[in-house]
């Protein structure tokens, strides 16, 4: 009785529909093509039986479960998320090893080029650029890779860092950086080149200031002695001391076999910079509308006026005060008071640890001039094209402007206009509305790209950005914008 219920609410709903159209074909409306039967917005999934949780504010204090019985029960299931990732990347994204002849800052990594967004099947990127917000939505030709990228296991989330970053921690400071029931979800040669160099405004003639290694508490000292003051020192031990987090802490709420000291501030900002770690952000509840967040690099902070991609914090002080309550511990401070929340002193802790951030330069860029523009005698024809689109047609300097390529502002892309709302891997994937201005300086250094990390190449983001504020870029001008964001 059932099933025939639902054959004929189908054939009623088909009926309706045909003669919707039909009657507006008739009266001269322009009816939006329709999506292809095979449009899909993620790999099928099962969906759980179990029924969802009410919507909360607090993390679970008491937990009542035993260490080794969630020990063993993540680590059982550990495998199945990571391959529901890998589903998910694979069919979003080419993950391919394509380097270009553009090396990162460091000279230890290429950067990747190519577009590695997916596209619905027959649909081109010229075509989508001819389409309105709107027609995208109706005929869901929005691409999955440009939707709100799911934490890896947004169910639990908490920072989940790269192989490279626990492998050398292990090893210097036999600390264990290393999750049971999720690992780092992309490939090594789509995350920034490892170790990063750090470069210093006060030592600029200096030029990387680590020797090609990883700071750490072990050895920051030795590195950086005769070349930053005693306050900044300081500053940098502090920076380096691991203290307790929500996954890495000495409680039996943790995701590691044994308990650990926690994490530090430059494990996931290694050298100043980032290593593609993410989390999830503090700012949002319920859990399932957080939002991923992917590791920004630290350079360029004397510069930056607000902070923290929702919270708009005003100073390095407060952020630095502050991340100690909320993304070390999902922005939940009866949480951290069970843990061990680090509470650093403003005056004797917390501002050496901002002296020492304010300290960290941008990259060398040889072709800007003290402007942050182009100098015409040093780049070729088409990285000029490419400062005259960013500045012009693709309206990219009126958030990002020259020098430092930001404005300290929040923005809000409403991301809305071009697809409805789903769950996805356990991430209600609906648009993070106002986000800061991220620097551009260095650009080429900090891959993946948007806050959380959606877009794996420069040219996926100006892909992205050719539809979201609907400039109409042609494939030359999308290619000579690339061409000049390398250059920053």
């Amino acid at each position: 009785m059932h099933s025939t219920r639902i054959g004929i609410w189908l054939v009623v709903t088909s009926l309706l529909a045909a003669h919707d159209l039909l009657v507006a074909t008739a009266n001269g409306q322009q009816v939006p093509p329709m999506a292809p039967d095979n449009v899909d917005v993620e790999p099928p999934m099962k969906e759980s039986s179990t029924p969802k949780p009410k919507p909360k504010t607090y993390m679970e204090v008491v937990k009542e479960k035993p260490f080794q019985e969630v020990y063993e029960a993540d680590a059982a299931k550990r495998d199945d998320i990571n391959q529901r990732q890998a589903d998910l990347l694979g069919h979003r994204y080419d993950l391919t090893d394509q380097p270009s002849d553009i090396w990162m800052s460091g000279k230890r990594k290429k950067v990747q080029q190519g577009i590695r967004i997916r596209l619905p099947e027959g649909m081109t990127w010229e075509r989508l650029g001819d389409l309105t917000p709107q027609q995208i939505h109706d005929q869901r030709v929005f691409p999955a890779g440009f939707r709100p990228l799911p934490h890896a296991h947004h169910a639990t989330g908490g920072q989940v860092f790269p192989k490279n970053q626990i492998d050398v921690i292990a090893k210097l400071e036999q600390r264990n950086l290393k999750r049971f029931d999720v690992d780092f979800d992309l490939p090594d040669h789509l995350t920034p080149e490892f170790p990063p160099p750090m470069f210093l405004i006060n030592r600029p003639e200096l030029g990387d200031v680590t020797q090609g290694e990883v700071l750490s508490i072990k050895n920051y000292y030795g590195l950086l002695k005769g070349k930053v003051t005693p306050v900044q020192m300081e500053g940098m031990r502090l920076l380096l001391t691991p203290f307790p987090q929500q996954q890495f802490n000495q409680t039996e709420d943790r995701k590691t076999i044994e308990p650990e000291l926690g994490v530090s501030c430059l494990d996931c900002h290694v050298n100043g910079h980032t290593n593609a770690a993410f989390h999830l952000n503090p700012d949002t509840r319920p859990q399932e509308n957080r939002f991923r967040i992917d590791t920004v690099s630290l350079r360029g902070m004397f510069n930056q006026q607000i902070h923290g991609s929702k919270r708009s914090l005003r100073s390095v002080e407060d952020f630095s005060q502050f991340e100690q309550r909320t993304a070390y511990f999902d922005g939940d401070h009866v949480i951290a008071m069970k843990k061990g929340v680090h509470l650093p002193d403003r005056t004797d802790q917390v501002a050496m640890m901002a002296q020492m951030q304010n300290m960290l330069d941008f990259p060398p860029a040889p072709k800007l001039d003290v402007f942050g523009r182009l100098d015409p005698a040093k780049a070729t024809k088409q990285e000029l094209a490419g400062e005259k689109i960013f500045f012009g047609k693709g309206r990219c300097g009126e958030c990002h402007p020259a020098p430092n390529y930001l404005d300290d502002k929040m923005h809000d892309l409403q991301l809305s206009r071009f697809y409805d709302f789903e769950m996805v891997s356990g991430h209600k994937d609906v648009p993070a509305g106002a986000i800061k201005t991220f620097t551009l300086r260095g650009i080429k250094d900090s891959p993946p790209y948007l806050h959380d990390g959606r877009l794996l190449t420069l040219e996926d983001t100006v892909e992205f950005f050719n539809i979201a504020l609907q400039t109409k870029l042609t494939a030359d001008e999308k290619a000579a914008l690339v061409a000049f964001m390398r250059c920053l």
